[in-house]
């Protein structure tokens, strides 16, 4: 609307300024020499406007054909910039959908009308990854951080390259490089800590994570876990080196991450020998309040010197009593109650998880009926079950599997990525729930009853027609059934089932050892006399009476002696 208004305004001007221009009286002469021009002035304003716009569609028109060639380039310039872009727009959805010949096609295009363009050079690296060609992805790489744009990318493509090439001298000095470029930079930080823990220069990784805090990179609660984390590690290390620092150490990592492990354990072992009983015991239930471990139970049991295994089992049955239900709880009170021969203790703490044990259940089962009742077949069933069943929890990091825990994960180096947790390989499967035992475990493991003999009809059989002699019965066998005889059949002896509870079904009767196979017929035993004569002893082969000439036999055996005195004197006269 205001434009309208201006528009309208100015073409009133015009309008009132060529009125005033029309109306005026007079002549426009000039002279110049011999010439001269008269016209009135109404006619000389217009033909003053005529040469002035003239003179400026002249002025365009030359300025114009003085700026094509520069045009023509620029237009060259730009058609070919936007060729590259269209090219690496190209590239990219090709590397991110997995074509590699199309990619390596859009990325050859690129460095033909955009090779100065960072994202040209950022296809062409990629897409040498994603052919294999490490070579040229490194080219690339350099390429990329020789220019002041594109140095930190480049920097984290050796570093990834190095890193693929399992080189991590080079992996390392590329970080450490790109770290002293960018303090700020993440990934440099990360890779240089963990080169840090891994040399146990455990100062030097403190101070890259002061640098992440003060750059923001982390927040405080991960700043002070993770300096926990370290402080831990450097403890653990100089346990048996310098015990004051490795104590100073501890402490601080407590108070900084009270729920981690390693520290609360190492921490109540040094407020343990101080005589800090209480103190000790207050870092171990902090920590066994987040996260319940072996460790944790083992050191509030023998967080007072000298006490007996039954003193033991009564401070491990209060530490279980903060985590009711859990796993780690039982365990510990049955290890404390096999310690102070309390089995009936240990057997009721393992009760509830003997239906689906996991290996240091059927462990600690074996241990009970080896050393409660001497029973070393029922501890070969409880051992063999351990092999195939559930695995416990262990300190897992990006699929490794550790037996103590470290700070960082071997396999990215990522801080604090040990966690006390079930094994991938390990979690159960949805086909089946839990594990089967098989009939032999079910038959050692299963509580003996009072048996009842039941008798089965005698089966139909033709009538032998000579009677034959009642074998004698083999000696019996701790593993061999009952055995048949002709007359009778065998019975079978089947298990009564023991009284069912009030609230859970009867249990099934234990399977037999052996069942025998009903596609073999059994065979009648051949009769044996109850008395063999023996003629001689089972060890003597005999000698026949009359046995066969061996010809060599005089030739292998050595020459009879010769008898002396006067018998010697008269065989040789006879000879003669």
């Amino acid at each position: 609307m205001i434009r309208i208004i201006l528009f309208l305004l100015l073409i009133a001007l015009g309008a009132a300024g060529a009125a005033w221009v029309a109306e005026q009286t007079g002549e426009v002469v000039l002279s110049s020499g011999n010439l001269k021009i008269a016209t009135t002035l109404p006619v000389f304003v217009l033909g003053l406007g005529i040469v002035v716009v003239a003179a400026i569609m002249l002025w365009a028109i030359l300025r114009g054909l003085w700026r094509t060639p520069a045009r023509i380039r620029k237009n060259r310039r730009e058609r070919r910039h936007a060729r590259g872009r269209h090219a690496i727009t190209q590239g990219l959805l090709a590397i991110g959908h997995g074509d590699s010949s199309a990619a390596r096609a859009h990325a050859e295009v690129a460095r033909r009308h955009a090779a100065q363009d960072p994202l040209a050079l950022l296809l062409h690296a990629q897409s040498a990854q994603l052919d294999g060609d490490r070579e040229r992805a490194q080219r690339a790489f350099r390429a990329m951080a020789e220019r002041e744009d594109t140095r930190l990318l480049g920097l984290r493509g050796l570093f990834i390259e190095a890193q693929r090439a399992d080189d991590p001298v080079a992996a390392v000095m590329v970080a450490e490089e790109a770290l002293k470029l960018s303090p700020s930079s993440s990934w440099a930080s990360h890779a240089v800590i963990g080169f840090c823990c891994a040399k146990g220069d455990w100062a030097g990784a403190l101070s890259i994570l002061d640098n992440n805090q003060s750059s923001g990179l982390i927040d405080k609660a991960t700043y002070r876990r993770q300096r926990g984390v370290l402080l831990t590690a450097r403890a653990l290390e100089l346990v048996n080196v310098d015990r004051d620092q490795s104590r100073d150490s501890v402490m601080e990592a407590v108070k900084l991450a009270p729920t981690l492990v390693p520290a609360a354990v190492l921490a109540s072992k040094y407020e343990s020998e101080a005589h800090q009983v209480r103190r000790s015991m207050r870092i171990v239930e902090t920590a066994w309040l987040a996260q319940p471990h072996p460790d944790l139970a083992d050191a509030y049991a023998h967080v007072k010197l000298g006490d007996s295994a039954r003193q033991r089992l009564v401070r491990v049955e209060t530490l279980a009593a903060k985590a009711p239900g859990h796993i780690e709880g039982a365990l510990a009170i049955a290890r404390a109650a096999i310690d102070a021969s309390e089995f009936t203790r240990a057997r009721e703490a393992l009760a509830p998880f003997i239906a689906a044990p996991t290996q240091r259940v059927a462990m600690l089962m074996a241990e009970i009926e080896r050393i409660e009742h001497g029973d070393s077949g029922r501890a070969r069933a409880w051992t063999l079950r351990a092999v195939r069943a559930l695995h416990d929890p262990a300190w897992t990091a990006d699929g490794y599997v550790s037996d103590r825990w470290r700070p960082v994960s071997p396999v990215t180096g990522r801080l604090d990525a040990f966690q006390w947790q079930a094994p991938v390989a390990a979690l159960p499967s949805d086909k089946s729930g839990t594990i089967e035992s098989s009939p032999f475990e079910e038959a050692m493991l299963a509580t003996p009853h009072r048996a009842v003999v039941l008798e089965p009809p005698a089966p139909v059989e033709p009538e032998p027609a000579a009677p034959a002699a009642e074998p004698t019965p083999p000696a019996a066998q701790d593993n061999a059934p009952p055995p048949a005889t002709a007359a009778e059949p065998a019975p079978i002896v089947v298990p009564a089932p023991a009284p069912p509870p009030p609230a859970e079904p009867a249990p099934v009767a234990a399977a037999p050892l052996f069942r025998a196979r009903q596609d073999i017929p059994k065979a009648v035993p051949t009769p044996i006399p109850a008395v063999i004569p023996i003629i001689r002893p089972p060890d003597d082969p005999g000698i026949d009476d009359e046995g066969a000439r061996d010809e060599f036999a005089e030739q292998i055996s050595p020459p009879k002696a010769q008898a002396g005195g006067w018998r010697g004197f008269l065989s040789r006269l006879g000879g003669e």
